[in-house]
C-alpha cells in the first residue's frame, strides 16, 4: 500500500475484468474573487462490477466535488479536468445534452439529503415515472407497474399506495428508499452514494446497507460511496481511497487501510472514530483499579454505601401529549416515562426518531407542558407551571441544539449570542459582560477575536463550540444536549466531544445526553435509557445496556451500529440480518394473525346480520 501524495494510477485486477470506471488525473476547481481554487487534485481510482469503493475524508477533502463532476453537477464557477471515462465514454466535457442521456440512465446518484433532492411537489411515484420515461421507452402503464416493482424491490411497505404519496407524507428512511428506486430504475452501471444514511437513524441505516450490499449483487453495479463514517465503510468496501485537502493520500483494500494505515491522517481518522464496546474494558480497568486485597480467611470488605443526594432532574409517570390540530388527532409523544438525573452526572437517552427522546429533552427545559405524571428539576415541580414560574428555571437548565446553525441567531455576532443569557437573568453589562464572553470562549476553546463574527462565517464544530459556551453561561446545574455531534465530522466530533467531557469534568453539571449514536453514548454517560414509540423500554448502568441488553428492541438497537473494523463489522452484520429477518417474520406472523382475525370478525357479523334477518322474517305456515 502506497502513500499517495501524487498517486500512481491504480493496476486493474486481473480478476475482475474491465473496469466500469477509469479516473485518472481529475481535478476540481472553483473561480472566486478572480481566482482558481482547487477542490480536488489528480485524483485517480478505478471502480469495477459489483464493487465498493470509498471515498473518505473530512467536510472540504474533495470528496463529494470529485464524484458530482463526473455527471457534470459542479456549481457554475467550478471546472473539472482530467479524464473520467465510462464504457468507453469519455465523461468530462460532455455537453448538458450529452450528460442528459448519462444522468439517471448509466450514472445516478443517491443524495445525502431526499427531502431537498426530492422534488415536494410531485408524488415519488410521478418522479420514478418521469426517469424512466425520460431514458426508455416506456407506456404511462408500464412505467408505473415498473414504478412500483422499484419501490417494492427497496422493501416500501404497501408500494401501490405509497406511489401516490409526496415526499414530506414518508419517513425519512422510505424517502432515502424512494430515492433509491428512483437511482435504480434504469439499471445504472455506476451508482454514487453520496453520504446514503447520514440522517437515518441506525436501525434505517442497517436496513439500507443491506439493501445496498442486496443490490450490489442483484444488479453488478460499482458503487462509489462517499462518506465520514467509518463504521459504514467497514460495513460497505472493499477498496478505500482516503482524501485530505483535496488530494489522495491513502489507497488500499479495507483490510488495508484499517488495519494497517499507513498516513498519520488515515491513523488520525480512525483513532477519532468511537467504537462500540469500550465500556467493558472501561468497567474492568475500573474494577481491576479499585480492587481491594483480601488476606486469605479475612472477612469480605463491604463497599462504602453511596450517600443518597436529591436528583436534579425527576421524572415520574410522566406523559407528554401533542394536542389535536383540526382533523389530526392528539398524539402522546411520551407515555408514563420515569426518569431520575443526579448531579453531576451524565445519563444517555437513545433511541429512533419518534421515539420520544428529544420531547422529554424539551419537556425538561420548559419548552413542552407535562400533561401527565410529574417532573421537577432542581426540586422544583414543573407538571403544571407557567410560563411566568419558568424564568428562574431558565438559569438552572441548559440545552444544546443539534443544528448549532438555526438555533444561533444569524443577525447578532457570537459575543452577543453568548452573552445574552448573562444580559437577560443576571443583568451582566458593558465590560463585565465582555470579560465573561471572553473567559466562556477560553473555556471552549475559540479565539477571543471571533466574538465580533457573525455565526455563517463559522464551521460546524464552531458553531457547536458556541452553542455549548452559551448553554454554559448561566452556569446551569443541568445541561441538555439533543443530538450535539450527529452533524459533525467524525475528528470534529471526536474534538467537540473532547471538549464537553472537560468541561463536564470541570463544572461538574448533570447532563441529559440525547442521540441515536450509541458509540458515543457509550462514551460519556454512565447509565443509558432507552426510548421506544414514547415508552422506556431500558434503562440500566451503560456497560449492562451495551454488552448485555435485556429488551429485543435494545438487542436491534445495538446490532444495528456499525463498527470501524471490516472482520468485527462482517460477523455483526450477520447477526444484525438474522434479527432483522426475525422482526420480518414476526411482523409477517402479526400480519397474517390480523388478517385472519379480521376475517373472522367479519364473518361473525354476517352471521349476526343473517341471524338478525332471520328473527325478523316472520315463520311460514305450511
Amino acid at each position: 500500500m502506497a502513500i499517495d501524495t501524487a498517486p500512481a494510477a491504480p493496476t486493474p485486477r486481473a480478476d475482475d475484468g474491465e473496469p466500469i470506471l477509469r479516473v485518472r488525473e481529475l481535478s476540481v476547481d472553483f473561480y472566486v474573487e478572480g481566482e482558481w481554487f482547487p477542490a480536488a487534485i489528480d485524483v485517480e481510482y478505478d471502480v469495477h462490477p459489483g464493487e465498493v469503493v470509498a471515498i473518505v475524508g473530512e467536510s472540504g477533502s474533495g470528496k463529494t466535488q470529485s464524484s458530482m463532476s463526473l455527471i457534470g453537477l459542479l456549481p457554475a464557477n467550478g471546472r473539472a479536468r482530467g479524464s473520467a471515462v465510462l464504457g468507453g465514454r469519455e465523461l468530462i466535457g460532455l455537453g448538458h445534452s450529452q450528460l442528459r442521456n448519462v444522468r439517471g440512465k448509466e450514472i445516478a446518484v443517491i443524495f445525502q439529503e431526499p427531502m431537498t433532492a426530492l422534488n415536494p411537489v410531485y408524488t415519488v411515484g410521478f418522479q420514478i415515472v418521469e426517469t424512466l420515461r425520460a431514458h426508455l421507452d416506456l407506456g404511462p402503464a408500464a412505467a408505473k407497474e415498473r414504478a412500483i416493482d422499484l419501490l417494492r424491490m427497496v422493501e416500501i411497505p404497501e408500494p401501490e399506495r405509497r406511489f401516490n404519496s409526496y415526499p414530506h407524507q414518508l419517513s425519512g428512511g422510505q424517502r432515502q428508499r424512494a430515492m433509491i428506486a428512483q437511482s435504480l430504475a434504469c439499471d445504472p452501471k455506476l451508482l454514487i452514494a453520496d453520504e446514503p444514511t447520514t440522517a437515518l437513524d441506525v436501525t434505517v441505516q442497517a436496513e439500507i446497507l443491506a439493501l445496498l450490499h442486496d443490490l450490489r449483487t442483484r444488479i453488478s453495479s460499482g458503487i462509489v460511496l462517499i462518506t465520514h463514517d467509518m463504521g459504514i465503510v467497514a460495513d460497505m468496501a472493499d477498496r478505500i481511497l482516503v482524501m485530505k485537502d483535496g488530494r489522495v493520500v491513502e489507497r488500499g483494500t479495507a483490510q488495508q487501510i484499517f488495519h494497517a494505515p499507513q498516513h498519520p491522517y488515515t491513523r488520525q481518522l480512525l483513532d477519532a472514530v468511537p467504537h462500540l464496546g469500550i465500556s467493558a474494558g472501561r468497567a474492568a480497568a475500573e474494577a481491576a483499579a479499585g480492587a481491594v486485597v483480601v488476606e486469605p480467611g479475612a472477612a469480605p470488605v463491604a463497599a462504602p454505601a453511596a450517600p443518597q443526594v436529591e436528583p436534579i432532574m425527576r421524572a415520574v409517570d410522566m406523559v407528554i401529549e401533542y394536542p389535536k390540530r383540526g382533523r389530526t388527532p392528539a398524539f402522546r409523544a411520551v407515555d408514563g416515562v420515569s426518569l431520575e438525573v443526579a448531579p453531576g452526572e451524565v445519563v444517555g437517552l437513545v433511541g429512533e426518531s419518534g421515539s420520544g427522546k428529544t420531547t422529554i429533552g424539551r419537556a425538561v427545559v420548559g419548552l413542552l407542558p407535562v400533561t401527565g405524571g410529574s417532573l421537577a428539576i432542581a426540586g422544583q415541580d414543573i407538571t403544571n407551571a407557567k410560563p411566568r414560574d419558568l424564568k428562574p428555571l431558565r438559569s438552572k437548565v441548559g440545552i444544546v441544539f443539534q443544528d448549532p446553525g438555526s438555533s444561533l441567531n444569524p443577525r447578532l455576532p457570537i459575543g452577543e449570542s453568548i452573552g445574552e443569557p448573562l444580559y437577560l437573568h443576571r443583568g451582566i453589562k458593558g465590560k463585565d459582560l465582555a470579560r465573561h464572553v471572553e473567559n466562556l470562549l477560553d473555556q471552549v476553546e475559540l479565539p477571543r477575536s471571533m466574538r465580533n463574527r457573525y455565526p455563517h462565517e463559522l464551521s460546524g464544530g464552531q458553531r457547536q463550540r458556541v452553542g455549548i459556551a452559551r448553554a454554559l453561561s448561566l452556569e446551569p446545574k443541568l445541561l441538555v444536549a439533543d443530538e450535539p455531534t450527529s452533524a459533525l465530522d467524525v475528528s470534529v466530533q471526536a474534538k467537540v466531544l473532547d471538549l464537553f467531557q472537560e468541561l463536564q469534568r470541570e463544572h461538574g453539571f448533570a447532563c441529559l445526553f440525547i442521540s441515536h449514536d450509541l458509540a458515543v453514548v457509550e462514551m460519556l454517560a454512565r447509565r443509558i435509557a432507552v426510548m421506544h414509540n414514547g415508552k422506556l423500554v431500558e434503562i440500566g448502568p451503560t456497560e449492562q445496556v451495551i454488552n448485555a441488553p435485556v429488551d429485543p428492541y435494545t438487542q436491534r438497537l445495538i446490532a444495528a451500529v456499525p463498527v470501524p473494523d471490516p472482520d468485527e463489522q462482517r460477523a455483526r452484520r450477520d447477526r444484525r440480518d438474522a434479527l432483522l429477518a426475525d422482526e420480518r417474520n414476526v411482523e409477517t406472523d402479526l400480519d397474517e394473525w390480523a388478517h385472519l382475525r379480521a376475517a373472522r370478525e367479519q364473518e361473525c357479523a354476517r352471521d349476526e346480520i343473517l341471524e338478525d334477518e332471520d328473527r325478523r322474517v316472520p315463520p311460514q305456515i305450511g
